[in-house]
């Protein structure tokens, strides 16, 4: 019986101690990720939602993806991999040719025209 209890103990204590609280630790990143309207907006911030992202906000006008995320469980690498995938350069990885082929037309930001 004792053993039970110092076994439940342990493993209380266990899942309260700050070494794992820190693992699941939420970070807040901005980065640079090109585009031009609601559409891009769209695309981008469904793209940033990856396992362990708590929430993703662009601004169209300073081209800023504010992102909240656990370390535990993505890195800001894995996020604008997944960005660039869906077509928009970023900070760290610039989208392929043929992934930035897939935006929409008014969506071309390496063209530079405004809508």
């Amino acid at each position: 019986m004792k053993f039970l209890i110092l076994f439940i103990l342990a493993g209380c204590l266990y899942f309260t101690s700050p070494a794992n609280a820190q693992s699941k630790k939420v970070t807040v990143d901005t980065i640079h990720v090109h585009g031009i309207c609601e559409m891009c907006k769209e695309r981008i911030e469904n793209a940033a939602y990856i396992k362990g992202v708590k929430n993703a906000k662009w601004d169209a006008q300073t081209s800023s993806l504010e992102v909240f995320y656990r370390t535990d469980k993505t890195s800001k690498e894995e996020i604008c991999k997944s960005i660039a995938n869906a077509g928009h350069d970023n900070d760290l990885i610039k989208a392929t040719d043929e992934q930035y082929a897939k935006v929409h037309a008014c969506c071309k930001y390496r063209e530079q025209h405004q809508h």
